[in-house]
């Protein structure tokens, strides 16, 4: 088993595939106006459309509504990151966690918690 990708529902996936692209400095791949990805070196970010989970069963994800998952990005500057994120919604600003990450906490445009970390050295 090889884990691939997650995937983000939302109700504008030009807003959220932008906003990420920004956030993290990967370059946004169009499958569909409904369907776009951010594929880094060890995942990939995927954005669908919420009409697109009609496939898969009316309901099974709603747009917005997530308060249980992190998306996480390790960076090598979370001090510098949080600089050059002005702007964002964030939830805890720079700070080390008890086992020593450095952490930032932010969310995206739809409500999805985000976390740049970097480890200790």
């Amino acid at each position: 088993m090889q884990f691939v990708s997650v995937r983000v529902i939302t109700h504008d996936v030009a807003r959220l595939a932008e906003f990420y692209a920004r956030a993290t400095g990967i370059e946004v791949r169009w499958r569909t106006e409904q369907f776009a990805e951010l594929v880094g070196p060890s995942c990939t970010l995927a954005i669908g459309h919420a009409d697109t989970m009609a496939l898969f069963g009316a309901g099974a994800a709603v747009p917005e509504s997530n308060r249980t998952a992190i998306i996480e990005f390790r960076v090598d500057d979370v001090d510098a990151e949080f600089e050059r994120l002005a702007g964002v919604e964030v939830v805890q600003k720079p700070t080390t966690m008890p086992w020593g990450n450095r952490s930032l906490l932010f969310r995206d445009p739809d409500g999805n918690l985000i976390n740049f970390f970097t480890p200790p050295a």
